[in-house]
Protein backbone atom coordinates (compact mmCIF):
# COMPACT_ATOMS: atom_id res chain seq x y z
CA UNK A 1 0.00 0.00 0.00
CA UNK A 2 1.15 3.67 -0.95
CA UNK A 3 0.84 6.28 1.74
CA UNK A 4 2.59 8.83 -0.09
CA UNK A 5 1.43 11.74 -2.88
CA UNK A 6 1.78 10.48 -6.40
CA UNK A 7 4.79 12.08 -8.73
CA UNK A 8 1.54 14.28 -10.14
CA UNK A 9 0.65 15.56 -6.87
CA UNK A 10 4.34 16.04 -5.47
CA UNK A 11 4.98 18.27 -8.77
CA UNK A 12 2.10 20.34 -7.89
CA UNK A 13 3.93 20.72 -4.76
CA UNK A 14 6.75 21.94 -5.98
CA UNK A 15 5.10 23.97 -8.68
CA UNK A 16 3.06 25.57 -5.97
CA UNK A 17 5.39 26.68 -3.43
CA UNK A 18 8.02 27.83 -6.24
CA UNK A 19 4.78 30.14 -7.04
CA UNK A 20 4.33 31.35 -3.59
CA UNK A 21 7.59 32.25 -2.75
CA UNK A 22 7.46 34.21 -6.17
CA UNK A 23 4.15 36.03 -5.51
CA UNK A 24 3.50 35.47 -1.65
CA UNK A 25 6.97 36.82 0.66
CA UNK A 26 6.46 37.19 4.19
CA UNK A 27 6.10 41.16 3.11
CA UNK A 28 2.79 40.44 1.96
CA UNK A 29 1.44 38.82 5.02
CA UNK A 30 2.79 42.20 6.31
CA UNK A 31 0.75 44.41 4.13
CA UNK A 32 -2.54 42.68 4.85
CA UNK A 33 -0.82 42.89 8.81
CA UNK A 34 -0.26 46.52 9.00
CA UNK A 35 -3.12 47.47 6.61
CA UNK A 36 -6.86 47.64 8.75
CA UNK A 37 -8.57 48.77 5.85
CA UNK A 38 -7.04 45.89 3.24
CA UNK A 39 -8.30 42.72 4.74
CA UNK A 40 -6.56 40.47 2.58
CA UNK A 41 -4.69 40.26 -0.65
CA UNK A 42 -6.72 40.65 -3.56
CA UNK A 43 -3.61 40.34 -6.23
CA UNK A 44 -2.46 36.87 -4.66
CA UNK A 45 -6.16 36.07 -4.95
CA UNK A 46 -6.56 36.84 -8.43
CA UNK A 47 -3.06 34.78 -9.02
CA UNK A 48 -4.10 32.16 -6.99
CA UNK A 49 -7.71 31.90 -9.33
CA UNK A 50 -5.39 32.05 -12.22
CA UNK A 51 -3.36 28.89 -11.40
CA UNK A 52 -6.55 27.01 -10.84
CA UNK A 53 -6.16 26.38 -7.09
CA UNK A 54 -9.22 27.46 -6.27
CA UNK A 55 -11.60 24.80 -8.43
CA UNK A 56 -8.98 22.34 -7.68
CA UNK A 57 -11.74 19.69 -6.18
CA UNK A 58 -14.32 21.44 -8.15
CA UNK A 59 -15.65 19.23 -11.19
CA UNK A 60 -15.01 20.52 -14.70
CA UNK A 61 -18.85 21.27 -15.48
CA UNK A 62 -18.89 23.51 -12.74
CA UNK A 63 -15.38 25.40 -13.53
CA UNK A 64 -13.15 23.91 -11.86
CA UNK A 65 -10.12 21.23 -12.75
CA UNK A 66 -11.97 18.60 -11.59
CA UNK A 67 -8.29 16.72 -9.61
CA UNK A 68 -9.50 15.97 -5.92
CA UNK A 69 -9.04 16.16 -2.94
CA UNK A 70 -5.35 15.19 -2.76
CA UNK A 71 -4.24 17.69 -4.91
CA UNK A 72 -6.16 20.35 -2.62
CA UNK A 73 -4.05 18.84 0.47
CA UNK A 74 -1.26 19.57 -1.33
CA UNK A 75 -1.85 23.04 -2.35
CA UNK A 76 -3.10 23.87 1.56
CA UNK A 77 0.07 22.64 3.00
CA UNK A 78 2.04 25.15 0.64
CA UNK A 79 -0.39 28.14 1.59
CA UNK A 80 0.06 27.19 4.93
CA UNK A 81 3.98 27.44 4.60
CA UNK A 82 3.87 30.43 3.05
CA UNK A 83 0.95 31.75 5.74
CA UNK A 84 -0.80 32.98 2.84
CA UNK A 85 -3.35 36.09 3.52
CA UNK A 86 -5.94 34.88 1.53
CA UNK A 87 -9.58 33.59 1.98
CA UNK A 88 -8.70 30.46 0.69
CA UNK A 89 -9.72 28.29 3.66
CA UNK A 90 -12.93 30.24 3.84
CA UNK A 91 -14.09 29.76 0.74
CA UNK A 92 -12.65 26.37 -0.61
CA UNK A 93 -12.73 23.77 2.18
CA UNK A 94 -16.08 25.24 3.54
CA UNK A 95 -18.66 27.04 1.33
CA UNK A 96 -17.21 25.06 -2.01
CA UNK A 97 -16.84 21.50 0.18
CA UNK A 98 -20.29 22.24 1.57
CA UNK A 99 -22.53 23.27 -2.30
CA UNK A 100 -20.64 20.46 -3.49
CA UNK A 101 -21.73 18.16 -0.73
CA UNK A 102 -25.55 19.22 -0.17
CA UNK A 103 -26.55 21.43 -3.28
CA UNK A 104 -29.21 21.69 -5.57
CA UNK A 105 -27.78 21.08 -9.38
CA UNK A 106 -28.81 24.81 -9.65
CA UNK A 107 -26.80 26.14 -6.47
CA UNK A 108 -24.04 24.32 -7.91
CA UNK A 109 -23.73 25.89 -11.36
CA UNK A 110 -24.61 29.16 -9.47
CA UNK A 111 -21.99 29.04 -7.31
CA UNK A 112 -18.98 26.80 -8.13
CA UNK A 113 -18.10 28.18 -11.46
CA UNK A 114 -17.48 31.94 -9.03
CA UNK A 115 -15.77 30.54 -6.42
CA UNK A 116 -13.51 28.60 -9.43
CA UNK A 117 -12.72 31.98 -10.81
CA UNK A 118 -11.81 33.86 -7.58
CA UNK A 119 -15.30 36.10 -7.76
CA UNK A 120 -17.07 34.86 -5.13
CA UNK A 121 -15.25 34.93 -1.45
CA UNK A 122 -17.02 32.17 1.16
CA UNK A 123 -17.43 32.32 5.40
CA UNK A 124 -19.13 29.62 7.31
CA UNK A 125 -21.02 31.47 9.99
CA UNK A 126 -22.37 29.17 12.60
CA UNK A 127 -20.58 30.78 16.04
CA UNK A 128 -23.19 33.42 18.06
CA UNK A 129 -20.33 34.36 20.92
CA UNK A 130 -18.50 31.98 23.35
CA UNK A 131 -19.01 28.28 23.71
CA UNK A 132 -20.04 26.17 21.43
CA UNK A 133 -23.31 26.50 18.77
CA UNK A 134 -25.49 23.35 19.28
CA UNK A 135 -29.13 22.96 18.23
CA UNK A 136 -30.08 23.70 21.59
CA UNK A 137 -28.50 26.64 22.53
CA UNK A 138 -28.83 27.97 18.47
CA UNK A 139 -30.21 31.86 18.71
CA UNK A 140 -30.50 33.12 15.02
CA UNK A 141 -33.43 32.14 13.17
CA UNK A 142 -35.06 32.42 9.82
CA UNK A 143 -38.79 32.88 9.25
CA UNK A 144 -40.29 32.75 6.37
CA UNK A 145 -37.04 32.75 4.02
CA UNK A 146 -35.83 35.52 6.08
CA UNK A 147 -32.78 35.40 8.70
CA UNK A 148 -32.43 37.42 11.62
CA UNK A 149 -29.73 36.92 14.11
CA UNK A 150 -25.87 37.83 14.66
CA UNK A 151 -23.41 35.89 14.17
CA UNK A 152 -19.44 36.44 15.82
CA UNK A 153 -16.63 36.09 15.48
CA UNK A 154 -16.55 34.94 11.33
CA UNK A 155 -13.96 34.34 9.83
CA UNK A 156 -13.49 36.69 6.29
CA UNK A 157 -17.32 37.83 7.08
CA UNK A 158 -15.53 41.48 6.26
CA UNK A 159 -14.80 40.58 2.38
CA UNK A 160 -17.25 37.96 1.77
CA UNK A 161 -19.79 37.79 -0.65
CA UNK A 162 -21.44 34.61 -0.04
CA UNK A 163 -21.97 33.14 3.89
CA UNK A 164 -23.29 29.75 5.08
CA UNK A 165 -25.31 30.81 8.22
CA UNK A 166 -26.36 28.13 10.47
CA UNK A 167 -30.20 29.16 11.75
CA UNK A 168 -32.91 27.78 13.43
CA UNK A 169 -36.25 27.16 11.04
CA UNK A 170 -39.27 26.13 12.37
CA UNK A 171 -37.36 25.23 15.38
CA UNK A 172 -35.23 23.20 13.60
CA UNK A 173 -31.82 23.72 12.84
CA UNK A 174 -30.88 24.62 8.80
CA UNK A 175 -27.83 25.39 6.89
CA UNK A 176 -28.51 28.68 5.18
CA UNK A 177 -26.69 30.72 1.70
CA UNK A 178 -26.93 34.17 2.39
CA UNK A 179 -25.97 37.13 0.60
CA UNK A 180 -24.00 39.27 2.69
CA UNK A 181 -23.88 42.06 -0.11
CA UNK A 182 -27.61 42.47 0.79
CA UNK A 183 -28.48 45.91 2.71
CA UNK A 184 -30.57 44.08 5.40
CA UNK A 185 -26.56 42.83 6.24
CA UNK A 186 -24.19 44.96 8.64
CA UNK A 187 -21.06 43.74 9.06
CA UNK A 188 -18.32 45.14 11.79
CA UNK A 189 -14.93 44.33 11.92
CA UNK A 190 -12.87 42.73 14.72
CA UNK A 191 -9.52 43.18 15.61
CA UNK A 192 -7.76 39.63 16.32
CA UNK A 193 -4.28 38.01 17.23
CA UNK A 194 -3.96 37.74 13.66
CA UNK A 195 -4.94 40.49 11.26
CA UNK A 196 -4.06 38.43 8.01
CA UNK A 197 -6.93 36.76 7.85
CA UNK A 198 -9.88 38.94 8.29
CA UNK A 199 -12.88 38.21 10.77
CA UNK A 200 -15.91 40.46 11.59
CA UNK A 201 -19.45 40.33 13.71
CA UNK A 202 -22.61 39.82 11.39
CA UNK A 203 -25.78 41.01 11.95
CA UNK A 204 -28.94 40.36 9.90
CA UNK A 205 -32.12 41.67 9.76
CA UNK A 206 -34.77 40.24 7.96
CA UNK A 207 -32.09 38.98 5.58
CA UNK A 208 -33.71 36.54 2.25
CA UNK A 209 -32.06 33.37 2.39
CA UNK A 210 -32.02 29.93 0.39
CA UNK A 211 -31.40 26.52 2.38
CA UNK A 212 -28.70 24.13 1.52
CA UNK A 213 -29.58 20.70 2.28
CA UNK A 214 -32.53 19.42 3.62
CA UNK A 215 -34.64 21.35 6.56
CA UNK A 216 -33.44 20.35 9.77
CA UNK A 217 -30.23 18.78 9.17
CA UNK A 218 -27.99 22.13 9.42
CA UNK A 219 -26.00 20.66 12.51
CA UNK A 220 -25.41 17.21 10.86
CA UNK A 221 -24.58 18.99 7.63
CA UNK A 222 -21.84 21.47 9.07
CA UNK A 223 -20.16 18.55 11.19
CA UNK A 224 -19.68 16.67 7.70
CA UNK A 225 -18.08 20.27 6.14
CA UNK A 226 -16.25 20.71 9.65
CA UNK A 227 -14.79 17.22 9.30
CA UNK A 228 -13.82 18.00 5.79
CA UNK A 229 -12.19 21.27 6.34
CA UNK A 230 -10.36 20.10 9.19
CA UNK A 231 -8.59 17.97 7.28
CA UNK A 232 -7.04 20.38 4.73
CA UNK A 233 -6.49 22.70 7.31
CA UNK A 234 -4.51 19.95 8.81
CA UNK A 235 -2.09 20.12 6.01
CA UNK A 236 -1.70 24.48 6.22
CA UNK A 237 -0.97 23.81 9.41
CA UNK A 238 2.15 21.13 8.67
CA UNK A 239 3.14 23.79 6.01
CA UNK A 240 3.24 26.32 8.70
CA UNK A 241 5.15 23.45 11.18
CA UNK A 242 7.27 22.63 9.05
CA UNK A 243 8.34 26.00 7.72
CA UNK A 244 8.78 27.21 11.75
CA UNK A 245 11.29 23.94 11.72
CA UNK A 246 13.28 25.51 9.28
CA UNK A 247 13.35 29.18 10.67
CA UNK A 248 14.41 27.97 13.66
CA UNK A 249 17.44 25.36 12.11
CA UNK A 250 18.57 27.81 9.80
CA UNK A 251 18.57 30.47 12.60
CA UNK A 252 20.68 27.89 14.80
CA UNK A 253 23.05 27.33 12.32
CA UNK A 254 24.34 30.52 11.68
CA UNK A 255 23.90 31.99 15.73
CA UNK A 256 27.11 31.82 17.58
CA UNK A 257 27.18 32.21 21.18
CA UNK A 258 30.51 31.75 23.53
CA UNK A 259 32.54 31.01 20.53
CA UNK A 260 29.96 28.02 18.80
CA UNK A 261 26.94 27.78 16.66
CA UNK A 262 23.71 27.27 19.24
CA UNK A 263 22.60 24.34 17.01
CA UNK A 264 25.68 22.57 19.26
CA UNK A 265 24.47 23.02 22.36
CA UNK A 266 21.66 20.39 23.91
CA UNK A 267 18.99 22.49 24.84
CA UNK A 268 19.11 23.55 21.02
CA UNK A 269 18.73 20.06 20.44
CA UNK A 270 16.46 19.27 22.04
CA UNK A 271 13.64 22.06 20.95
CA UNK A 272 14.54 21.04 17.24
CA UNK A 273 13.67 17.22 17.94
CA UNK A 274 10.75 17.71 19.53
CA UNK A 275 9.68 19.89 16.90
CA UNK A 276 10.27 17.47 14.49
CA UNK A 277 8.76 14.74 16.51
CA UNK A 278 5.43 16.81 16.80
CA UNK A 279 5.78 17.97 12.74
CA UNK A 280 6.23 14.28 12.00
CA UNK A 281 2.80 13.09 14.11
CA UNK A 282 0.68 15.65 12.51
CA UNK A 283 2.20 14.91 9.47
CA UNK A 284 0.58 11.05 9.76
CA UNK A 285 -2.40 12.35 10.83
CA UNK A 286 -3.29 14.39 8.30
CA UNK A 287 -2.30 11.99 5.52
CA UNK A 288 -4.70 9.43 7.26
CA UNK A 289 -7.22 12.36 6.91
CA UNK A 290 -6.40 12.46 3.44
CA UNK A 291 -7.17 9.21 2.54
CA UNK A 292 -10.15 9.25 4.41
CA UNK A 293 -11.54 12.77 2.41
CA UNK A 294 -10.11 11.87 -1.12
CA UNK A 295 -12.26 7.94 -0.70
CA UNK A 296 -15.36 9.50 1.81
CA UNK A 297 -14.45 6.43 4.24
CA UNK A 298 -16.53 6.17 7.23
CA UNK A 299 -13.69 7.13 9.33
CA UNK A 300 -13.43 10.64 8.17
CA UNK A 301 -14.94 11.66 11.38
CA UNK A 302 -11.87 10.36 13.09
CA UNK A 303 -9.22 10.86 10.53
CA UNK A 304 -10.10 14.58 10.67
CA UNK A 305 -10.50 14.81 14.48
CA UNK A 306 -7.43 13.23 14.72
CA UNK A 307 -5.68 15.32 11.92
CA UNK A 308 -6.87 18.90 14.03
CA UNK A 309 -5.94 17.93 17.28
CA UNK A 310 -2.44 16.97 16.34
CA UNK A 311 -1.54 19.60 13.50
CA UNK A 312 -2.90 22.41 15.98
CA UNK A 313 -0.49 21.05 18.73
CA UNK A 314 2.49 20.80 16.15
CA UNK A 315 1.94 24.56 14.61
CA UNK A 316 1.15 26.08 18.19
CA UNK A 317 4.36 24.00 19.40
CA UNK A 318 6.77 25.11 16.72
CA UNK A 319 5.70 28.68 16.25
CA UNK A 320 6.44 28.79 19.79
CA UNK A 321 9.96 27.30 19.93
CA UNK A 322 10.97 28.99 16.84
CA UNK A 323 10.56 31.94 19.10
CA UNK A 324 12.68 30.78 21.50
CA UNK A 325 15.07 29.86 19.55
CA UNK A 326 15.92 32.88 17.83
CA UNK A 327 15.88 34.16 21.48
CA UNK A 328 15.50 38.13 22.02
CA UNK A 329 15.28 38.91 18.56
CA UNK A 330 12.96 36.35 18.45
CA UNK A 331 9.71 39.05 20.16
CA UNK A 332 10.64 41.52 17.40
CA UNK A 333 8.45 43.20 14.94
CA UNK A 334 10.90 42.86 12.46
CA UNK A 335 11.38 38.56 12.64
CA UNK A 336 8.57 36.87 10.90
CA UNK A 337 8.31 34.35 13.42
CA UNK A 338 5.40 36.32 15.08
CA UNK A 339 3.83 35.70 11.83
CA UNK A 340 3.19 32.03 12.02
CA UNK A 341 2.50 32.14 15.68
CA UNK A 342 -0.72 34.36 15.06
CA UNK A 343 -1.11 31.65 11.97
CA UNK A 344 -1.14 29.20 14.14
CA UNK A 345 -3.74 30.55 16.97
CA UNK A 346 -5.89 31.50 14.10
CA UNK A 347 -5.92 28.30 12.72
CA UNK A 348 -6.32 26.37 16.14
CA UNK A 349 -10.03 28.16 16.37
CA UNK A 350 -11.24 28.97 12.67
CA UNK A 351 -12.89 25.49 12.80
CA UNK A 352 -13.57 24.68 16.92
CA UNK A 353 -10.68 24.83 19.44
CA UNK A 354 -8.83 21.67 19.62
CA UNK A 355 -10.26 20.57 22.87
CA UNK A 356 -13.70 20.64 21.14
CA UNK A 357 -12.02 18.39 18.55
CA UNK A 358 -10.69 16.16 21.57
CA UNK A 359 -14.06 15.74 22.60
CA UNK A 360 -15.54 15.01 19.17
CA UNK A 361 -12.67 12.37 19.00
CA UNK A 362 -13.62 10.37 22.17
CA UNK A 363 -17.89 10.59 21.17
CA UNK A 364 -16.80 9.16 17.98
CA UNK A 365 -14.61 6.10 19.01
CA UNK A 366 -17.25 5.79 21.95
CA UNK A 367 -19.94 4.69 19.15
CA UNK A 368 -17.91 2.85 16.92
CA UNK A 369 -16.56 0.49 19.92
CA UNK A 370 -20.59 0.68 20.91
CA UNK A 371 -21.42 -0.60 17.88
Amino acid sequence: MNFDFSDDQKFLKGEARKFLEANCPTAAARAVLEDDAQGYDAKLWKAVAAQGWLGAAIPEEHGGLGLGHLELCVIAEELGRAVAPIPFASTVYMLAEAVMLAGTEAQKAELLPGIAAGDIIGCLATSEGPGVTTASNLQATVTDGKLTGVKIPVTDGAIAHVGLVLARENGKPGLFLVDLTDASVTRDTLKTLDPTRDAARLTFANTPVRRLGEAGEGVALVEQVLDRAAILLSFEQCGGADRCLEFAKDYAMERYAFGRVIASYQAIKHKLADMYVKNELARSNAYYGAWALNTNAPEMPIAASAARIAASEAFWYASKENIQTHGGIGFTWEMDCHLFYRRSRQLSLVAGAPRVWKERLVSHLERRNAA
